[in-house]
Formats: C-alpha cells, structure tokens, sequence
C-alpha cells in the first residue's frame, strides 16, 4: 500500500492525490473527515474508484466534528483539538471523563466518514495517537459497527532504513517501537488486517524519491504500507519543514514507477490483500 495522509487537509493535497494515483504510485488515501477541503476530497474519490479511502481519525491538532463544548476536556479555548500530546495522554489513561470524550469524538469521526458513502478501507490516525492504549481500545470497540477492516500500525524496519541510507544516523525509536508491536499484537487478535512493516515514521515529510525508490527496491516480503504527505504546495496549516512538494514528485517519479513494475510489487490498498 501506498497511502497519502491528510486527503482533505487542503486543496493542494486532494490534487496532490488525485494527480499521483492516476500518474504516479499512490494507492490509498486518508481522509480527515473535518478538514477544511473533505468534501472536495470525496468528491475526487468518488471519481476515482481504484482509489482506496480510509478514515484518519484526527484527535490532536485538529478541529473536531463533536461540539467543542461537548469534547472540552480534548481542546482549547480557540476550540480545537490540544497540541500537549503527553499530557492528553496522561488525561485520557486517568481520567475517565476525558475517555467519554475521546470515545465521542471518535464516534463522531466514523459516522462522519460513513455518511460520505465511501468503502472504509481503513483506519489510522492524525500523529499516530492509536498508539496510546486507551485510545486504541476506543477505536477497536468503536470501529467494528462501522466495517473496520484493518488498521495501520507503525512498525518500521531499521534495518531497511540504514540499507536505503547506509550514512543516516537513526534516532532510536524507543516510544513509538515497543507501542506499534503492542497495536499490531491487539488489532491482529481483534481480527483486523495491519502490515507487516510500515515506512513512513522516520522519514515523515521527508520521503523524496530517492528514499521512495530505495524503499520499493528493498521491501521486505509480506504486507508493507509506505505513507507520506504529498501536496502541490504548502498551504495553510500546513506542518512547518515538511517537503509536501517533494513528496508528490516522488509518486509520480519515473525511477519510482519503474522500479514498482521491475520488482513486481501488487499495489493495492488494504482491502485488496484480504
């Protein structure tokens, strides 16, 4: 799978999307279903139907579908989601009125996607907040009246990375590691279809062709998701640093397409490695 975050952030992103799955590599796309551009965004997955969509549950640095009096406990004063994810995380873990919240907010997020029409192809989340536990478990209990089907959980191989870039130094990833092996290990056991390896984490915002070629020529065997953050341009709100630009012209690389083809690769989302 080869999924584009944030579908519907902004205009510049939808095309960036619909330019690249039709020229380019891209297969998937996660749509934030209270983002300023979802229903352009849905518009352009409805004329694209070998485009997988899934829901990218945003539940920081967002706005939320709920109220914001109703989810208070989840925002701030200017009405979005709060940015202190350590904190929120600690609130979520103890405090089981913030987890009424969470849980409500995540409700209203799925029923949001549902009423556009489209297939759930899949779930994931704004930062990879489903690594926290509490949250998780929401989106497990939640997902299943929805058709939640599979779920991306962040277990990026190092070893891959260093062979792609034999020079980089690699931060360890001490808090996002043992966490995604932990989501894997659950959403399996609940019956849901996650990768076998993700790429994406080390690299978010940064993914050029280079890397995306690198990566493709060296997938290991098994289910991979390659996500990235394409864009035509930068756009308001966009995340300060991030090559959105770069990203798109890694889809739609030649080297990147050919070396897709050469190794053979099935491209699909995940609905098509039941």
């Amino acid at each position: 799978m080869v999924t584009a975050d944030d579908f519907g952030a902004a205009e510049p992103v939808n095309e960036a999307v619909e330019q690249a799955h039709l020229q380019g590599v891209l297969t998937a796309a996660s749509l934030m279903v209270g983002a300023p551009a979802a229903a352009d965004a849905v518009a352009r997955a409805r004329r694209l139907p070998s485009l997988r969509v899934g829901l990218h549950l945003v539940l920081v640095e967002g706005r939320p579908m709920s109220d914001p009096a109703a989810v208070s406990h989840l925002t701030g004063a200017d009405g979005r989601f709060r940015s202190d994810m350590a904190a929120l995380g600690a609130e979520i873990f103890l405090r089981p009125g913030v987890r009424r919240q969470l849980e409500a907010e995540i409700l209203a997020q799925f029923q949001a996607y549902a009423a556009t029409g489209l297939s759930l192809d899949h779930v994931n989340t704004h930062k990879h907040y489903h690594l926290h536990p509490s949250v998780l478990s929401a989106i497990l209990r939640i997902g299943r009246a929805f058709g939640l089907r599979a779920l991306r959980t962040p277990v990026e191989p190092r070893a891959v990375l260093a062979q792609v870039e034999p020079q980089a130094q690699l931060p360890p990833a001490w808090i996002t590691a043992p966490w995604a092996a932990l989501g894997r290990r659950r959403a399996r056991r609940a019956g849901l279809r996650t990768p076998d390896q993700v790429f994406g984490l080390q690299w978010s915002g940064a993914m050029t062709a280079q890397r995306l070629c690198g990566l493709v020529r060296r997938l290991p065997s098994g289910l991979s998701e390659i996500y990235l953050h394409p864009a035509t341009q930068a756009y308001p709100g966009s995340a300060p640093g991030y090559r959105y630009l770069e990203e798109f012209q890694a889809l739609v690389d030649p080297d990147v397409v050919a070396a897709a083809r050469a190794e053979g690769l099935a491209l699909g989302g995940y609905a098509d490695f039941a």
